[in-house]
Formats: structure tokens, sequence, C-alpha cells
């Protein structure tokens, strides 16, 4: 099971960036399908970046264009770069992966591994 910690939540204006990191404790994240979910108050966690392996990124509709899904060159470190954010883009924000086959467009109950979730908020 691999232990995910995350960094680089926050707050920032409308308009800014952000950029979340995600280590994973173990060298197995590249054969893994790992994801950025988010979660706001009394609302359900939603998909935002899915990466399988470490060349298939896929962005949900709700933020497609400004957000970016990516690893470093050495496998072990999922990003997510958060560009030109908006007041309804606060949230927790999680880092997860999943160990079995499959990837898209798989859920949070089918994760296995998270992380604690920084807080983004977005101010007007």
């Amino acid at each position: 099971q691999a232990q995910l910690q995350e960094s680089g939540g926050g707050s920032v204006q409308a308009g800014g960036s952000l950029r979340l990191s995600c280590t994973a404790s173990d060298n197995s994240s590249s054969a893994r399908c790992m994801a950025w979910f988010r979660q706001a108050p009394g609302k359900e966690r939603e998909a935002v970046a899915r990466l399988y392996g470490e060349a298939y990124p896929s962005i949900a509709d709700s933020v497609k264009g400004r957000f970016t899904i990516s690893k470093d060159d050495a496998k072990t470190t999922l990003f997510l770069q958060m560009n030109s954010l908006k007041p309804k883009y606060s949230s927790v924000y999680y880092c997860s992966s999943r160990a079995g086959a499959g990837c898209y467009p798989l859920q949070a109950a089918d994760f296995d591994d998270w992380g604690q979730g920084p807080q983004v908020t977005v101010s007007s």
C-alpha cells in the first residue's frame, strides 16, 4: 500500500495559479493509475485529473484547459498544475492511486490510497 504525501495547497486570488505535488512512498507509482480528486463541503468527491502510467492523462471537462497532470522524471512525484483559478474551485484536493487494472472513468470508491488532502482556497 502506497503512502501518499501532498504539498502545495494554500490561498490564491482568482486568476492565479497553484501547483500541488504528491509523492508516493513506493517506486511502483509508474505502473499505477494516479489521480487528483477534490471535495467541497456537502459535495461528493470528484475526479479532476487522472494519469495512467506516464503518458495517458485525462482531465475533467470542468477544468480542461486550466489544469494539467504530470509526473517528474523519476516517476515518484505527481503534480497538478492549476492555472486561471476560480473561486468555485475552492476545495480540499486529494491525491490518490489505484493498484488494479483500469483508470478511466473510475471514481473515488475504486482508488486504494489517499493523501491527506490540502485545502485550496481561491478568493474573488
